[in-house]
């Protein structure tokens, strides 16, 4: 673990991490299965982050294995028959709210920048412009949602697309301040604090759930009704 923060940053980042699993769980409807994979990754990746694993510099980076299996995971969810059933049964109001867990995610980088675990164009002072998607997520919630139906398709849509680009940004942007062979920012100040437990959870878990979420909500809105 990171040495010298208050234990307030990484409180709020569990929260963080127990309010996305919670909300994306609430989304599905048959909920064992992938409650007990979610727990195996969480686990998996909490214990080789733990050891620093992840930290030992390598060619390739060992941590690719924290976000390619997800990421694969996604693409199948997202474009395989049944990967589209599941989708299909998920519940895209929950889905629109757990967004909100992008605002504690933003302090916490925040502070971490201050602790210099991480550089500060991963926060709202520089390149990273999320907070946005977390702040105006309830009022999708509450906007463009009758119930379970949704009453206004075009504008979430649209909510969709511009979140998922903030979210591409700064995902682009942290991944080339990790150090890496193919490291392009941050040089003074690399991004340290995901190779490390608890954070390694923001790209391995965190941002795979709201990348999903944004995936499949976008899928489902261009659908005919």
């Amino acid at each position: 673990m990171l040495s010298g923060l208050p234990s307030y940053v990484i409180i709020t980042f569990l929260l963080a991490a127990v309010l996305t699993c919670q909300l994306f769980i609430s989304a599905v409807k048959n909920k064992s299965i992938p409650g007990i994979i979610l727990f195996i990754w969480l686990t998996i990746t909490a214990i080789l982050s733990y050891t620093g694993f992840y930290a030992v510099t390598s060619i390739p980076p060992r941590f690719l294995l924290a976000v390619v299996p997800p990421l694969v995971f996604i693409l199948l969810f997202v474009f395989s028959k049944k990967g589209k059933a599941f989708s299909g049964t998920l519940n895209l109001r929950t889905l629109t709210l757990l967004h909100i867990v992008r605002i504690p995610v933003e302090l916490v980088l925040y502070w971490l920048a201050i602790h210099k675990y991480v550089p500060g164009l991963m926060t709202f002072e520089g390149r990273n412009f999320d907070i946005i998607s977390g702040i105006t997520a309830p009022l999708m919630y509450f906007v463009c949602f009758a119930g379970e139906q949704v009453k206004n398709r075009a504008l979430l849509l649209i909510w969709n697309f511009i979140c998922l680009g903030l979210l591409l940004n700064i995902v682009v942007n942290a991944a080339l301040s990790v150090p890496s062979p193919v490291q392009q920012f941050a040089f003074n100040q690399p991004n340290i604090a995901v190779l490390h437990f608890p954070f390694v959870w923001l790209p391995a878990f965190i941002v795979m759930i709201v990348l999903y979420s944004h995936l499949v909500a976008i899928q489902r809105l261009q659908k005919k009704k």
